[in-house]
């Protein structure tokens, strides 16, 4: 029957019971989900609430099985299931088997594994994103430090931190496992993973601070994508430069400031590192759903040996056929120059545009290559369904639409021979066959400042862009002659170039506005909420005392009482 061929069917999967707990309740299938030195994960079942649970397994010493070590062990395992928090793993239930030489222990399980899995299943990952994961690990932490005493984790690392993908959801996980190994394996002097072991730990004289360096190195991993001290060859040379003071090579890697400050207080000597409460006030991981950056995205360099030249490509999503790039490469001096372009996905390639940029840029073939691959991949993750035009690059229609955006820094317009537009921080003097040459017009050469912090901009500051604007627009409205160009007679100005600095002084300095308005309000009912606060506190305490009590105080120190305290009421309640 159909029925009874599933159901042998399901029994031959990985889904085969094999184990079931002294209770009755959980029972645990043949499916590994993880493994690691001393424990193995199972998918297992809780039939009492009809979930799917983790059944962790973990090998014990026979060395460690008389009532002193066991009677440890238990007083670990209970202090874990105690423990009540967001950013916890759940912890359900445990016990040792000494038949079987293994400790068990269910938690709740997760469908997207570790926070290390998931980070190079998703190579491109916003600022925004990291924050939120940060904030999550620090908040369990805290929990944990508050403790009397800490509850120490001394194994952090992205392999113990666990994610539900569909919520975006962090969790601590293998709490209190370092320290069940130390007992369960005596033979072993060090429980940990040296890449993310404080110097302290080395010493054997540390507190719950150990557990900050190692979420230094976590985040470290998670923004650079390499392991900390992945250039040392063995433990024996890591244990050396960390004992030293040496930081990992790695850490050269991070280029947003913000993020390597933050990384910096975690791994620094314990006696200057901060607490998780303490790093939670950080500026850097407060999350504003208005003001914070959207596409400043972490994500792997490509670096060639043969060229000495790094890339990385970003994108911006403009309207429905439009991306804005950013092309960043360094090239053989160390200096950065930085390109941003349109590219219409109807009428461009990623090797026509890359191909366009090989006299401008100096490019190779195999920088053309590279180039081409990186923006088709950047293309593909704003819009999905898009597949390449296949085309030699050549006769290829050029996008002449600028797709407002936000540049930091000075950039000046310039032209590829192909007529191609580009904004480029690092214009040269002399641009050959340029459609616009440096010096034809003012608007080739004029320079728009942008990028002012939000939380710092002024009025003055709006005022600024939006004359830079109109002083380029002012500037750029002269004639050209050019084969690929008809300008009337009389003087008309360039209408690309017009119509782009027109969308640029429209759109951003709007958004800017728009923006600091918001802040503005925010700031008054942040003040406004404070002054009733500080008010009701000085009512709270003024009504304790009696009104003479009151009344030589306030004129003792010189005070008045706030406008918005009733005084007839604190005097009702004083003859009460």
């Amino acid at each position: 029957m159909l029925q009874d061929s599933s159901l042998q069917d399901f029994d031959n999967s990985d889904s085969e019971l094999v184990e079931i707990d002294p209770t009755g309740r959980y029972v645990r299938y043949k499916e590994v989900l993880g493994k690691g030195a001393f424990k193995k994960v199972y998918r297992a079942f809780d039939e009492l609430e009809g979930i799917e649970v983790a059944w962790n397994q973990i090998e014990v010493d026979e060395r460690m099985c008389n009532s002193e070590d066991l009677e440890r062990l238990y007083s670990e395992v209970h202090l874990l299931k105690t423990l009540k928090h967001k950013n916890i793993i759940t912890f359900y239930n445990s016990w040792v088997d000494l038949e079987h030489g293994n400790i068990n222990f269910i938690t709740e399980i997760f469908t997207s594994g570790t926070l290390r899995q998931y980070r190079k299943k998703h190579m491109r990952v916003d600022l925004k994103a990291l924050k939120k994961w940060a904030r999550q690990i620090l908040e369990g932490l805290s929990y944990l430090h508050s403790h009397d005493p800490p509850i120490i984790h001394r194994d952090i690392k992205s392999d113990n931190i666990f994610v539900n993908g569909n919520q975006g959801e962090v969790k601590i996980g293998d709490l209190g496992l370092a320290a069940i190994l130390q007992q369960a394996n005596s033979a072993h002097s060090f429980i940990g993973t040296p890449e993310f072991m404080a110097p302290e730990l080395y010493e054997e004289e540390y507190n719950e601070l150990v557990d900050i360096y190692a979420f230094g190195m976590c985040l470290l991993e998670l923004v650079t994508f390499d392991y900390p001290y992945v250039e040392c060859a063995n433990a024996a040379q890591i244990y050396k430069k960390v004992t030293s003071g040496v930081k990992p090579a790695s850490l050269a890697k991070v280029t947003d400031p913000s993020v390597k400050a933050l990384i910096a207080k975690c791994i620094a000597n314990v006696s200057e590192r901060l607490s998780a409460k303490d790093l939670l006030m950080d500026s850097f991981l407060h999350l504003d759903e208005d003001t914070d950056d959207i596409g400043s995205f972490l994500r792997p360099k490509f670096h060639h040996p043969d060229t000495s030249r790094e890339f990385r490509v970003e994108g911006q999503r403009r309207d429905v056929n439009t991306i804005f790039l950013k092309l960043g490469l360094v090239d053989f001096s160390g200096h950065i120059c930085k390109i941003h372009f349109p590219f219409n996905i109807e009428a461009d390639t990623p090797v026509g545009v890359a191909g366009e940029m090989v006299e401008e840029l100096e490019l190779s073939k195999q920088d053309v290559t590279t180039i081409a691959r990186m923006i088709e991949s950047e293309i593909q993750n704003h819009f999905p369904v898009w597949n390449p035009i296949h085309s030699s690059g050549k006769g290829e229609a050029v996008s002449s639409r600028f797709a407002s955006t936000t540049f930091t820094g000075t950039l000046a317009l310039e032209r590829l021979p192909s007529g191609r537009k580009f904004w480029s921080d690092s214009p040269k003097q002399v641009v050959k066959n340029s459609f616009l040459r440096p010096g034809a017009s003012n608007l080739s050469s004029c320079k728009v400042e942008v990028g002012t912090e939000e939380s710092n901009l002024t009025a003055n500051d709006v005022a600024s862009v939006h004359q830079q604007a109109k002083n380029c627009v002012h500037d750029g409205e002269r004639r050209i002659t050019s084969k690929d160009s008809k300008v009337t007679e009389g003087g008309s100005p360039l209408e690309a170039e017009s119509s782009i600095l027109r969308d640029f002084e429209s759109e951003n300095v709007n958004l800017i506005a728009t923006k600091l308005r918001k802040l503005l309000v925010t700031q008054q009912e942040d003040l406004k909420k404070l002054r009733k606060k500080h008010e009701s506190a000085v009512s709270d305490f003024l009504k304790k005392l009696p009104y003479e009590v009151r009344q030589l105080v306030l004129n003792v120190y010189g005070l008045e009482l706030p406008e918005t305290v009733d005084e007839d009421r604190f005097e009702a309640s004083s003859s009460g």
